[in-house]
């Protein structure tokens, strides 16, 4: 089978993404991806998720160079060690380790969402560019764009050989409504009719979700909106499964099998060894096809561990290599691997706690910005593999604002002192600024072992002590830094977006955002939001979030970081991979194929 990667380098994703009020033409294609519902993947902004622009300049180097994009082959497979030719019907992913929570409803890493991209389908997927096509399902939506209407395929079945129904996917909207649902997909912005009064525990049923006949489910909205149908394409999971003991109110049942999960899609789980690996076996019965691979791996690998393992043999792929000259130049060197260096769809950033009464002014978060050397931090890491950004959007991203509309915060320490002192910090006779009586003091949670922390610590504490604050870093795994800021206990950190294809910034800078959990809010920012997503030109739309982008970039929410390239890397005896910025590596693991040296 010949290797086929689709590399959608730059501004790929051309014509309307609006979807409302067409019909949809089936297309029997791999795996899914999760519902869109406002909720971009969290990474730990090594690799997954996040982004760089084409034509990229050293930062703080005085140098000029051109990352070679696309597909770089491997020069010499015969180089490939023996510890790889050994596995004739397993595939070793290295990545992050996951956290364990292996759903759709509850993830919060990336690393979990890779594992079950291959457990479960949703009614549609996202496609290479960025669109929606069907997947479980096909559709019909109504001329005023309010009536979805899916038709699950007939031949769709669980990996316990079960039909998936209509009844499954209304299940979906009853755990995301659920009153005691706690999740990051927030389900309420779509606007279901009678989703409000279920969740206010005002109906027992959802009045817009109903079940047509066995493959029939209808779905209603209040209005019609551009990202609609990304939302409703939920994942479907097994409701005689999954909702076996459900009551409304209590989803302790539902979660308690968080880490066991059951889906329609060409791998089943078999087991999970924390901090070690995730074990899957091919769905002999898959719908579509059984995969060509019959075992799966996910193995926890650290950016000090990734590179030794695939050139000892000991993984096959490796998705958590950061994109750096060394890196690339090493990986290269091996011989044996094929890369696919492309732009992603993600940035990295440094959350900052906005309920925080020092980091509520927003003169104080542009000073942050201003007096940092942002510049000299990205490229630290990264050689010249990143861009220094203003605003969250990626480059790749129809929406993204024009660049002459929007402030470039580079480095002025004196501007950041002027800011302060206009915010009532006033310097102490120690050197560090005090207000009302509160020392400024920043305490960054910072996930190890990761090279952007390592560069952001030293030069952050160096910055901000010449502007009279004190930063102090504390060390911690990844995910507990994700745990520490989902509950909002965190100051600073740095994590890094995978943005939803649909350029939607509800979830993470609406005031009600389910992802808002640096408690980020301006009514002027909600009000354009919400017309955003009400608007179906996408020309008018792009003008709205050109708006939305021009706030964010003045109220600085985050301290925005980077855009960089985003690589896989992987044995060239892998064969079928189909990458782009929109489309994980995960999408086509069940068509992959190990070809022998």
């Amino acid at each position: 089978m010949k290797k086929h990667i689709v590399l959608l380098l730059c501004m790929m994703l051309v014509g309307s993404l609006v979807l409302a009020a067409c019909s949809q033409k089936e297309e029997n294609e791999p795996e899914v991806t999760p519902p869109q519902v406002n909720a971009p993947n969290e990474d730990n902004g090594e690799n997954a998720g996040d982004d760089a622009e084409g034509s990229e300049q050293s930062e703080g180097s005085g140098e000029s160079d051109q990352p070679e994009l696309g597909f770089i082959e491997a020069a010499d497979p015969s180089l490939m060690p023996a510890a790889s030719k050994s596995r004739t019907d397993t595939v070793i992913i290295g990545m992050n380790e996951p956290q364990g929570i292996f759903t759709p409803w509850f993830f919060n890493t990336a690393f979990d969402k890779y594992v079950f991209d291959v457990i479960f389908e949703g009614l549609g997927k996202v496609s290479q560019d960025g669109s929606i096509v069907p997947s479980l399902a096909t559709w019909d939506i109504s001329e005023d764009g309010k009536v979805y209407t899916f038709h699950i395929d007939p031949k769709a079945k669980f990996s316990d050989g079960t039909q998936v129904t209509a009844e499954d996917a209304e299940f979906a909207f009853y755990v995301y409504l659920d009153p005691a649902y706690d999740g990051r997909g927030d389900m309420m912005p779509v606007g279901i009719v009678g989703a409000e009064a279920y969740k206010d525990g005002n109906a027992e049923t959802i009045e817009g979700v109903k079940v047509l006949d066995e493959l029939t489910l209808e779905v209603t909205v209040e209005e019609a909106k551009a990202a609609t149908i990304y939302d409703l394409s939920v994942s479907v999971l097994p409701k005689q499964y999954y909702g076996k003991d459900f009551k409304k109110g209590n989803l302790d049942y539902v979660k308690s099998l968080n880490g066991k999960p059951l889906g329609s899609g060409p791998y089943v789980f078999d087991q999970f060894i924390p901090g070690q690996e995730t074990r899957l076996t091919a769905n002999e019965n898959y719908w579509r096809g059984a995969p060509k691979v019959k075992n799966l791996i996910f193995k926890a690998t650290t950016d000090e561990t990734s590179a030794q393992l695939i050139q000892t043999g000991e993984t096959d792929f490796e998705e958590g290599i950061i994109v750096s000259k060394d890196n690339v130049e090493l990986v290269k060197g091996m011989g044996f691997v094929d890369i696919s260096l492309l732009l992603n769809n993600g940035y990295g950033y440094i959350a900052v706690n906005n309920k925080l009464p020092k980091f509520q002014d927003k003169r104080v978060r542009q000073a942050l910005t201003y007096g940092l050397d942002r510049e000299s931090i990205v490229f630290a890491y990264s050689q010249g593999y990143a861009q220094v950004i203003d605003v969250p959007e990626s480059k790749v991203s129809w929406a993204y604002p024009d660049e002459s509309s929007i402030t470039h915060y580079g480095y002025d320490p004196e501007k950041a002192k002027q800011l302060l002192d206009e915010a009532g910090w006033e310097i102490g006779s120690d050197g560090y600024r005090y207000k009302d009586g509160e020392k400024f003091t920043i305490h960054f949670s910072a996930s190890t072992p990761n090279p952007v922390n390592d560069a952001i610590i030293p030069i952050a504490t160096e910055n901000y002590k010449e502007l009279g604050i004190e930063f102090i870093a504390e060390q911690l795994e990844f995910n507990s830094v994700i745990e520490k800021r989902t509950k909002g206990e965190h100051e600073m950190a740095f994590l890094a977006w995978g943005l939803t294809p649909d350029p939607d910034p509800f979830g993470t800078f609406h005031t009600n955002g389910g992802s808002n959990w640096d408690g980020y809010s301006n009514p002027e920012l909600d009000k354009l939001i919400e017309q955003a997503q009400a608007e179906l030109d996408q020309e008018k739309r792009k003008q709205l979030l050109s708006q939305v982008y021009q706030i964010l970039n003045e109220d600085v929410p985050n301290i925005y970081m980077y855009q960089r390239y985003n690589m896989n890397v992987f044995n060239t005896r892998l064969n079928g991979f189909d990458i782009t910025p929109y489309y994980d590596f995960t999408e086509s693991l069940w068509e992959v194929e190990i070809q022998n040296q």
